[in-house]
Formats: C-alpha cells, sequence, structure tokens
C-alpha cells in the first residue's frame, strides 16, 4: 500500500531552490558552480571600487566583471546590445547580481576609472593559471612568443577617403610642378600623413596587414599553447617607463618601420614580463624576423638567459662567419663547392671549458666498416684535407649568436618549433574576432585598453573553468560549450 508523505514546509522550500537552479541555462549553472568571480578579484581592486564614491555602490563589483566576461564569451558586439540582453535575461541579470541594468556610460566609466585595478587581475590570474599550463604540456608552457598588433580605433585617420585624399593631392602636385618619376605619390602621401590621430595623441599610425591604419599599438606574449601571458601598451606611459627606446622618424619604407617598432619594444616588454611574473622562467624564444638583430640575439640569450632563440633570418642582412662560407640557414659549406652544405653532426662540446659546440662534416662522408669499426670516410674525388674523413668545422655559437641562437636553423627540431610560433597570431586574431576587441566604434586609449585587458581576462577564466571540469580542450575557447 502506498503511503503518502506529508510535505514540510522546509522540503517545499528546497524543492523551489532546485526549481530555479535548474531552471538556468546550463552555461550560467556551469559558471556559478565552477567559477568564484569573487575570490579572482584582487582586494586592491575590491577597496578602490568601494572608496571611489564613499557610499555603497548601486551595482557590484562582481556584476560588473561578469557581464564584461559573457560580453566576450558570447560575442556581443556592444555595449548597448549587452545592456538589451541584460534587461531581457532574468538568469543573467540575477547571475550577474544586477537588481537593477546599469546604463552604457556606467560600463564607459567602470573601464576607465579602474584599468590598473583590471590590470592588476589580469597579473594575477596569469600566475593563476601558469600551473595549469604546465600540467597540460610543459614544453610548449615554457615557450614564449611574441607579437604586435593594433586595434583600429574609430578615428578620422582611419577613413579610407582620408588616405585616398592625400595621394590624389601628391598626384596633382606630381603633374602640376612637372616633377620627373623619381617622385612617388605615394611614398609622399605616406610621408605626410600625421604620426597620430587627431583626436587621440594615444592611437597612432601603422602598417599593418598591407594598409595604412591608425591604431591602439600593444604587443603580447603567448605560450605555445596559445594562452595570453602578458598585454603590454605602447603608450606614452609605456615610453616614459622605458627611456632606453629611441622614437625615429619615419623611413620611406612603412614595413621597415614597423620592423624597427617592433624590435626596439621586444626587448623591454620581455624585461618587465619577466620581472613581474619570477616564477616564469624564459626557456625557449620565437618570434618574428623583424626581431632578427644582433643585439635581440645577445639580449635575449645573454641577459634574460633563454636557452633557444627561434628567429628566422632577416633577407635584409646576410649572414657573415670568419672560419668558412655559410649558406642561408648559417650552415658550413664545403670549401670547394659553396652549394653543397656540410652535414649536421650534434650540438655538443668535448672541450674542457665546456663551451657548447656545433660540428659539421663533409657533405660526401659516410660511415664505413674498417677492421671491424665504421670510421668516417670521405668519398670525394678532390679533397680538401688529408684526413680520410674529410673536412670538418668546429662551430661555437657563442662567437656568433644570430648564426647559431642556441639552435641551429634548417634541422627537423627547427621545422618543428617553429610552426608553435603562428599561436600567437591566432591568439591576437581570437581576441580581435571573437571577443570583438576590433570594430568597436571608440577612439578613447583607456576603453581600448580595458577591453584587451577584458579580454585576456575572460580566456584567461576560460583556462580556470576547462580545468575544472576536466575538459581542457577547450581552454582556448567555451563556443562548443554554449552550443
Amino acid at each position: 500500500m502506498f503511503r503518502s508523505k506529508q510535505l514540510s514546509l522546509s522540503d517545499i522550500y528546497a524543492d523551489c531552490l532546485d526549481t530555479f537552479d535548474f531552471d538556468k541555462p546550463g552555461f550560467l549553472y556551469l559558471l556559478e558552480q565552477n567559477i568564484d568571480m569573487e575570490s579572482l578579484i584582487p582586494l586592491s581592486f575590491r577597496w578602490n571600487f568601494h572608496a571611489w564614491t564613499g557610499r555603497p555602490r548601486e551595482h557590484p563589483l562582481t556584476g560588473f566583471l561578469w557581464a564584461l566576461t559573457i560580453q566576450r564569451i558570447f560575442s556581443i558586439p556592444t555595449d548597448s546590445l549587452l545592456i538589451i540582453f541584460l534587461r531581457c535575461s532574468k538568469e543573467l541579470r540575477e547571475f550577474c547580481g544586477f537588481t537593477k541594468v546599469p546604463d552604457a556610460s556606467k560600463f564607459t566609466r567602470f573601464k576607465q576609472k579602474f584599468l590598473p585595478d583590471l590590470k592588476i587581475m589580469f597579473d594575477q590570474l596569469v600566475d593563476l593559471t601558469e600551473p595549469i599550463c604546465a600540467e597540460i604540456d610543459p614544453e610548449l608552457a615554457a615557450m614564449t612568443i611574441f607579437d604586435t598588433s593594433g586595434i583600429e580605433a574609430y578615428v578620422t585617420e582611419n577613413n579610407p577617403k582620408y588616405t585616398d585624399s592625400l595621394i590624389r593631392k601628391m598626384k596633382a602636385w606630381k603633374e602640376a610642378k612637372g616633377l620627373s618619376d623619381t617622385f612617388d605619390p605615394y611614398k609622399a602621401a605616406y610621408a605626410a600623413m600625421p604620426s597620430c590621430a587627431a583626436s587621440e595623441n594615444a592611437v597612432k599610425q601603422l602598417y599593418i596587414n598591407g594598409h595604412f591604419c591608425y591604431v591602439y599599438k600593444f604587443g603580447m606574449i603567448t605560450n605555445g599553447l596559445g594562452i595570453v601571458r602578458d598585454i603590454a601598451f605602447y603608450d606614452e606611459e609605456f615610453l616614459a617607463a622605458h627611456p632606453e627606446i629611441e622614437v625615429g622618424k619615419k623611413s620611406d619604407s612603412p614595413d621597415e618601420d614597423k620592423s624597427l617598432g617592433d624590435s626596439k619594444a621586444l626587448v623591454p616588454t620581455l624585461s618587465a614580463f619577466f620581472k613581474k611574473h619570477p616564477q616564469i622562467q624564459p626557456d625557449v624564444f620565437l618570434g618574428d624576423s623583424a626581431f632578427d638583430t644582433i643585439d635581440i640575439y645577445s639580449k635575449l640569450l645573454n641577459d634574460i638567459k633563454f636557452n633557444k632563440a627561434f628567429i628566422p633570418l632577416n633577407s635584409r642582412a646576410a649572414l657573415k662567419y670568419p672560419d668558412c662560407t655559410i649558406n642561408k640557414e648559417g650552415h658550413p659549406c664545403c670549401p670547394k663547392d659553396s652549394s653543397l652544405p656540410m652535414k649536421h653532426e650534434g650540438s655538443k662540446s668535448h672541450l674542457r671549458c665546456g663551451k657548447p659546440s656545433i660540428k659539421f662534416v663533409c657533405p660526401k662522408m659516410k660511415w664505413v666498416l674498417v677492421d671491424g669499426k665504421y670510421k668516417r670516410r670521405t668519398s670525394c674525388k678532390a679533397p680538401c684535407t688529408d684526413s680520410p674523413c674529410g673536412r670538418m668545422f668546429y662551430i661555437y655559437p657563442e662567437k656568433n649568436l644570430r648564426t647559431f641562437p642556441g639552435t641551429t636553423r634548417g634541422t627537423d627540431e627547427w621545422d618543428t618549433v617553429y610552426k608553435v610560433r603562428t599561436t600567437v597570431e591566432r591568439s591576437i586574431f581570437h581576441f580581435k574576432d571573437s571577443f570583438l576587441v576590433a570594430g568597436r566604434k571608440t577612439r578613447n586609449a583607456q576603453t581600448l585598453h580595458a577591453d584587451l585587458l577584458l579580454a585576456g581576462i575572460t580566456q584567461l577564466i576560460t583556462v580556470i573553468l576547462a580545468d575544472k571540469i576536466n575538459r581542457r580542450q577547450y581552454i582556448r575557447s567555451l563556443k562548443p560549450l554554449i552550443a
């Protein structure tokens, strides 16, 4: 016989709570159960937020952070559209802790007033996620990859008509003055363009992706997993903190100007990064050919103490080595035939001083069985030495770090490791596209700065969530979980 059970008031209340919890969208429930936003906020951030007005805040700090984080996770393009979502979705509003939805100006003021606190929170999350990355893949986590980019600001100078008008004026000037073909109107237009936007000095002229634009320039450091480790902003504050950086005038080549700008920013950015995060030790550096200068190799390997630097050679400067002829990859060639690179036979040292050396042997050398032992023998018909093994070279990398930056170019190791460098480009694209940092109609440098930091905070929260739910394949994006 079925016996009925009398429900108490506490049972009814518990059932109602369960109903409200499970009625929430699954993704919000996942965030609520696994991410404690309050514990991720630095104490100084909370003090500054509540001390700003001297009275209780109408909207909670966690509410702003959750709303701006969800905006990037769901790729909501504008703050006004985010406000519509908050007003229409009771579940989202309650998740953020808003009893009343803030207006657009409050979101903007939050970004601008608490920009230094967002930077502190970002750096704290970097330290928090470093052990997670090291556990996922220690080799990739030990890589330091750097690249620069920019966020195009909503300024007059970014209108294509602005550049077109300058080019037309220079063409008309050439025709009116009867100048020869040596006068290039495109170079003249480039030289005539202002170095920064009229409405915002921090928005500088840059040549990226084959076109001129006015951007808020930044540098990004990621590891081999593609997880952001640092975001540096090349504004007046950065230049004031690094007086050793000389800001030169524009040349005739915009590509060369960008290359020189990137190379000057690299070492100060890396030095500041490792100083902020002493638990992250330099191991392997990866960068593009813009960093191919003798001074940078010396600073990376000798001063910052990287073990290896994977930087492709720039065609603007040829390699030279005093002891032998070398090819474009830095390998010594046969003294009688420069088209034959010598064979690489290991990177170790037999010297008592312990200095590393790289051994190269005759390209026509083979191991042959002689008197029961395998020995080197050259098959060259006109050998350049009396030795039966042929010519050998011992290269000492410390003599030329650009030629041998802790590793040997053209080897399987070089080809395998350098492919990882594209992760920083994918991360920058992910920030601009999925987190919608690009395309926002703003010209204020502080707002652009805050949007980048919030995108970085969102990615690091993604890493923490993916680790807690044991689905580490989603450390870069939570879109599959939303679907």
